[in-house]
């Protein structure tokens, strides 16, 4: 297991957890982990993450079959945060709405 101690008490038990394309730097979504998703994410290398509204672990692509492979995971400087690195199909529809990023609305 990893021996990194991230703090998961400042935001109530979750860590915002990042999701990067290992191979374009883009940003794909932006999801909460608990400890059971992170130890999960780092035993199977395929991202769980807590949904704050069902209040349950998710596995990213149950459902959809979108899964994504993670490759790296980067905690910042106050062990509070993560970014996880992932790979997948060049294809793959990371958001719910269909699109490959959640983040597509353009604000400035």
């Amino acid at each position: 297991m990893n021996a990194l101690k991230l703090d998961f008490a400042k935001m109530g038990g979750l860590i915002p957890a990042v999701v990067q394309d290992i191979e374009t730097g883009e940003i794909l979504m932006l999801a909460f982990q608990n400890q059971e998703a992170f130890d999960q994410t780092v035993a199977t290398k395929e991202a769980h993450f807590f949904s704050r509204s069902r209040q349950k672990l998710w596995k990213k692509g149950e459902t959809s079959g979108n899964v994504l492979r993670v490759v790296g995971v980067l905690a910042d400087c106050d062990d509070d945060s993560i970014i996880i690195k992932v790979a997948h199909d060049a294809n793959l529809k990371v958001c719910h709405t269909g699109a490959r990023s959640c983040f597509f609305k353009k604000v400035l």
